[in-house]
């Protein structure tokens, strides 16, 4: 069991029957010096995120997820399917929901890990980082300014971040995809 002053960012817990991952907990002190966290969390099975406040003595089951190793296959409108590496007749699909803003870094035969709870992928887990391609680059235009600048930049996959101007149509980046910013130039 856990507590309310386990909850930290990443942590997976049962609310209400369902998994749910913490994506940010801050404790906050209230009247007569009693420490809340207030958290956010997201539903792993419907990917909606809410803002909860846990209290003092407010305990969790910890959620018994397990990972296993899929395949992006391909995406159509808002949903994305995935097949088992060792099995790929084993295919399955999540809508953007429940992916999140990640889905828009996945590309076609990309290794990530899917999360099983009751023995159904309810969602899945991109690396923190990727390479990807650069398919269109504006021309970086250099002016008079103290910091270095940057530019819109387009993905092989459709993204679009903020890169340096020094990087081209055609280059290959590295990614972030948790804080979705640019890390290093590969090639």
């Amino acid at each position: 069991m856990l507590t309310h002053s386990d909850l930290k960012r990443g942590a997976m817990i049962i609310l209400e029957e369902e998994p749910y991952e913490i994506l940010d907990a801050r404790p906050q002190k209230r009247a007569q010096r009693e420490t809340i966290i207030q958290s956010k969390v997201k539903n792993l099975l419907s990917g909606r995120v809410l803002e909860r406040n846990f209290h003092q003595g407010d305990t969790f089951e910890e959620a018994e997820l397990t990972k296993l190793k899929v395949k992006f296959l391909y995406g159509q409108k808002d949903r994305y399917f995935f097949c088992q590496e060792i099995n790929p007749s084993q295919r399955f699909a999540l809508n953007e929901e429940q992916i999140g803003p990640e889905a828009k870094f996945l590309k076609a035969n990309q290794p990530v890990e899917g999360v099983v709870f009751n023995e159904k992928v309810v969602n899945i887990l991109l690396p923190i980082k990727i390479q990807l391609k650069v398919t269109e680059a504006p021309p970086g235009v250099k002016g008079e300014r103290a910091q270095a600048g940057t530019k819109q930049a387009i993905l092989e996959t459709g993204a679009t971040i903020n890169v340096p101007l020094f990087v081209e149509t055609g280059d290959i980046i590295e990614i972030n995809t948790e804080t979705e910013e640019y890390v290093r130039r590969v090639e």
